[in-house]
């Protein structure tokens, strides 16, 4: 248990960030499912609406230490790729 206050003022800005964080986080699978919603709607003119609001979340979550950038990075990659393959077929 935190012993001085330091410690104390460290658990609590802690638990402040995890409660954020966990907002943050949340906002990026909503997004990202959003897309995938899309996606299985099949028109591609809302997939790639969604495909930018998505990125956009991902990158913001990156800027802000939620997301590591390669993990971002990773996740926006594959995104694009379905939403070409959608463009394709």
């Amino acid at each position: 248990m935190a012993n001085n206050p330091g410690a104390k003022k460290a658990i609590r800005k802690i638990e402040r960030r995890t409660e954020v964080n966990g907002a943050r986080r949340s906002r990026v699978r909503t997004f990202i499912r959003k897309f995938e919603e899309a996606l299985a709607g099949g028109d591609a003119a809302v997939a790639k609406t969604a495909f930018v609001q998505a990125e956009s979340e991902l990158m913001r979550a990156v800027s802000k230490g939620v997301v590591h950038k390669n993990t971002g990075s990773r996740k926006v990659s594959r995104l694009a790729a379905q939403l070409k393959k959608l463009a394709t077929a």
